[in-house]
């Protein structure tokens, strides 16, 4: 052998919208029966105030505490900050959040199953398209061939 491998002790980044929603799901899943507080009446706020709602003790208190989401680009704990990083919709972040949808705490494993189904559900609307293109393919065509 001539060389040995130089080995950096970097964090691995998540450059991905489901590695980072993975990742935060397998934080809470740690914890599985752990009660979180959820943001009060998010519908209530005005838009230009929602962006900075946060609670101690949420869930995204918990992904902001993990070193890998922070290196790869989580800078709070706001509700903001989770639909910017983690490629969440108003109403996905809503659904997850908020105490109109939740009560005023969540548990940590149904948290974790409703990140896991927002990872997928963009890959599941692709292959959807895409199969029903398939599908109308000869049809059009036959129409127009």
């Amino acid at each position: 052998m001539q060389g040995v491998a130089e080995v950096t002790a970097e964090p691995l980044i998540l450059s991905t919208r489901r590695a980072r929603l993975e990742r935060w799901a397998e934080l809470l899943e740690q914890e599985p029966r752990r009660l979180f507080a959820t943001l009060p009446e998010v519908e209530l706020v005005p838009w230009p105030r929602r962006g900075t709602l946060r609670s101690d003790n949420s869930p995204l208190a918990l992904a902001y505490a993990d070193p890998l989401l922070r290196a790869s680009g989580l800078s709070g704990d706001t509700y903001g900050e989770a639909r910017r990083f983690f490629g969440l919709r108003e109403g996905q972040v809503h659904r997850l959040l908020c105490s109109c949808v939740n009560g005023r705490h969540l548990r940590a494993d149904l948290t974790a199953r409703r990140l896991r189904g927002f990872a997928s559900y963009r890959l599941e609307r692709w292959t959807l398209g895409l199969a029903a293109g398939a599908a109308t393919m000869p049809g059009l065509l036959f129409l127009f061939g």
